[in-house]
């Protein structure tokens, strides 16, 4: 009887094992992705060269608030955000988060983390409220210098963006902004007050922050202001889709241009400088693997990174967009083109997600995406009814850290290496996955992995040659999210919008330790360091 049992125990236990081997071995293939994925954003700051910037960016009204205090005027956000309907919740950026009056406090937190440069932009309507129809506000300079002097004082290298997004509303109400010429002679009047205030202590200077972009929401789109659109991209009031957005993007490549010039004749020998202008640069993939699709790639990032990048290194736009828009897209005159071409010192690049990219010249498409403006591509992160990467905060932006290792080798390639700096690179969770309890939005894990991933694939093409030069985190604090307004949170920092008191995420003591610790450390596994640097005091 007991050796009965005894077999039959040891029967049991055979089929036991040899059904969970069986098990393991069905997975086998899911588990070596598993791991390996892991094993590839495995990332250490011993991985990037010396002297290389780590730093946090934000920009002004999003940030700042104080919108009509001590000079400042009204700008076009400041109008646009109070028009019922144009932005969620009705949010806007009169207080934001109210950096004009806590920026020492911000400082603060920037040194606890320990980056060693952050990116800002200025406020146009606060050093220049009537542009150059009226006087330059010493008060708004004021500020700006005492930020740099703290900035400085604490070791972090100021980055500073002459432009993003913002602009006094009475050069919208004069001659249209950025679709009018005039507009060049009002940017390069600024940039000179910008150069002769702050120059002697700034090192990185960028013009705008992704015209490319600007052009596309602003006058494509209409969710940014003046919110000019036309069938089938919107129905706004007053725009044309085809065509506004390239006038635009002229205007303002010409801008940068003449900014440059006058930087590098007038300032640049004496205050040792480096500039360049921030291009919105997302990557592509065929969204089937066929030669159409795999031609609209090459379209897509034309029509969006190449637009912006060609002419100020090569003097022109992409032949692929001459060849698709003709007589629309404007022409440098010569002497434009001389001005225009190696504009930069380095490269400046945004970079948030990839997308599939289809081909609309030979397959139907949605409206918009077969017409000329658009390249004649149709762009998803959705293919067969699976998402390219995990979802986030923005329905276009997906997490695929691949992306970022290909857009660094296709600017690379396409533009002799030239020195490049990633000034922004983040994530936002999708609406699913917050929750409303402060707790929860505090233990982002996700943004964690986000950039680990990402530092990762940025590591991997620096040690294949690319000459980049920083990686900055958008952003430093949860802010005003342009159309989003405050429903999107990519901060380090979560920023309670009754109280406005920073508090670090999970990702803030994530970001500290990365800069710090040593490479053994950095090298742990995720779960051990999220464990670890969750007691880590900031």
């Amino acid at each position: 009887m007991q050796i009965n049992m005894q077999l039959k125990i040891s029967q049991l236990l055979s089929f036991f094992f040899f059904f969970f081997f069986s098990f393991v071995l069905l997975l086998h293939p899911y588990l070596a992705e598993t791991t390996n994925e892991h094993e590839e954003e495995e990332v250490r700051r011993s991985q990037f060269p010396d002297g290389f910037l780590f730093g946090t960016s934000t920009s002004a009204y999003q940030i700042e608030g104080a919108y009509l205090e001590d000079g400042k005027s009204l700008n076009n956000w400041d109008v646009f955000t109070h028009i019922p309907g144009n932005i969620k919740n009705n949010d806007n950026g009169d207080i934001a988060d109210d950096h004009y009056h806590q920026f020492l406090e911000d400082i603060e937190l920037m040194q606890s983390l320990g980056v060693n440069a952050y990116r800002f932009s200025i406020s146009w309507s606060r050093i220049l409220p009537r542009g150059r129809f009226g006087e330059v506000n010493t008060r708004g300079i004021t500020f700006y210098n005492n930020l740099i002097d703290n900035l400085l004082l604490r070791g972090i290298e100021p980055f500073l963006t002459i432009h993003h997004n913002d602009i006094p509303q009475e050069l919208e109400d004069r001659y249209g902004s950025w679709l009018s010429p005039l507009m060049q002679e009002d940017f390069v009047y600024f940039a000179e007050i910008c150069f002769k205030s702050f120059g002697h202590k700034i090192k990185y200077w960028t013009t705008l922050n992704e015209p490319n972009l600007f052009a596309d929401m602003a006058y494509i789109r209409g969710r940014y202001p003046p919110g000019h659109c036309s069938p089938p991209f919107g129905n706004c009031s007053s725009g044309n889709s085809d065509v506004e957005p390239l006038v635009a993007m002229h205007n303002m490549i010409l801008a940068h241009a003449k900014a440059v010039k006058l930087y590098r004749q007038n300032f640049q020998s004496k205050q040792g400088g480096l500039i360049s202008i921030v291009a919105n640069a997302m990557m592509y993939e065929a969204f089937r693997e066929n030669e159409d699709d795999r031609k609209a790639v090459s379209r897509a990032l034309a029509f969006q990174v190449a637009w912006m990048l060609d002419p100020i290194v090569y003097g022109d736009y992409p032949p692929e967009m001459r060849h698709y828009l003709g007589s629309t897209l404007p022409r440098f005159s010569q002497e434009e083109i001389s001005i225009v071409k190696e504009s930069i010192d380095l490269i400046a690049i945004n970079h948030y997600t990839t997308l599939y990219a289809k081909d609309c010249i030979n397959s139907a498409c949605i409206p918009g995406s077969d017409r000329p403006v658009k390249g004649f591509v149709y762009t998803t992160g959705e293919r067969d009814g699976v998402l390219i990467g995990d979802p986030t905060a923005n329905p276009d932006f997906f997490v695929v850290p691949r992306g970022m290792e290909k857009l660094i080798n296709y600017v690379k390639e396409r533009y002799n290496n030239m020195p490049m700096i990633v000034t922004e690179n983040g994530f936002a969770p999708a609406p699913q996955q917050k929750q409303q309890d402060q707790q929860d939005l505090l233990q982002d894990s996700e943004r964690i992995n986000f950039h680990r991933s990402y530092l990762a694939a940025l590591a991997k093409a620096i040690r294949n040659g690319a000459d980049v030069r920083g990686y900055f985190v958008w952003s430093m604090m949860d802010n005003f999210e342009w159309a989003d307004g405050y429903s999107s949170q990519y901060g380090l920092y979560y920023v309670d919008r009754r109280t406005l008191e920073r508090i670090p995420k999970l990702s803030a003591k994530w970001y500290k330790n990365f800069l710090a610790v040593d490479a053994s450390r950095n090298s742990k596994n995720i779960t051990s360091i999220v464990s670890e640097i969750a007691k880590v005091e900031i």
